[in-house]
């Protein structure tokens, strides 16, 4: 099987999904979007994983290859094909499924607990745990999703659809070297102020969460694009 993985800036890459891909002999396809590549024909679309970025789905004017990423992350949940959002990749998949996405009540940035929603057969967290956040935008839930997890900013942390689409608002693929390269290229927003906003030192702490949350990421990923195939 052969993923590809949509990626809206340099500095969010692929980081845990990469050490998953090769341990099963997952190829792994890069394309970036924001230098001019293409996703594949719908046609040779077999799975997709849809990364973070800065920018918002209402980007459109400065980022004008969001309209035809859009369509395409479409198309794929239409054929069913497996689908995983990380963040912005997250409300991307919420806005095609005709749900709100709208700026939260306040920016989360930082390892923040999550709460389960429900037990989920392609995604199954544990009652509570720690997880990185990286967003100031959230959506509301599409009709038909079920909410996977919450958090005390964030009511609606995650959802799956029809058992082939996952859209998590949270970074389980987080990596030592992703979690630098979002410090380096996002200082201006840790530069404000807010209560759910943390400093790079407390960021840097959080990093023993990894471990907990790599094996979570495995799971997931061997559920939706194996279990399936």
């Amino acid at each position: 099987m052969k993923i590809h993985i949509a990626q809206h800036v340099l500095f969010e890459g692929s980081g845990a999904i990469a050490a998953w891909a090769e341990s099963r002999q997952i190829e792994l396809s890069m394309v970036r979007l924001f230098d001019g590549e293409q996703l594949p024909d719908r046609a040779a679309l077999e799975g997709l994983i849809v990364l973070g970025g800065p920018m918002g789905i209402y980007d459109e004017e400065n980022f004008p290859w969001l309209v035809k990423e859009k369509k395409q992350i479409r198309s794929a949940i239409d054929d069913g094909k497996p689908v995983l959002g990380i963040c912005l990749g997250a409300q991307l998949i919420a806005d095609v499924l005709d749900a709100r996405v709208f700026q939260g009540p306040q920016k989360e940035i930082g390892w923040f607990n999550i709460e389960r929603s429900i037990q989920h057969s392609t995604f199954s967290l544990p009652e509570s745990c720690t997880v990185l956040h990286w967003h100031g935008d959230t959506f509301d839930l599409p009709k038909q999703a079920i909410a996977l997890a919450s958090s005390s900013v964030t009511p609606h942390q995650g959802f799956s659809f029809k058992d082939h689409v996952v859209a998590l608002q949270f970074h389980l693929e987080t990596t030592p070297e992703s979690l630098e390269a979002l410090i380096k290229h996002s200082a201006d927003e840790l530069a404000e102020s807010g209560e759910w906003i943390q400093s790079p030192q407390q960021l840097r702490n959080g990093l023993h969460h990894i471990s907990l949350l790599q094996p979570l990421l495995f799971q997931l990923l061997d559920n939706l694009f194996l279990a399936q195939n």
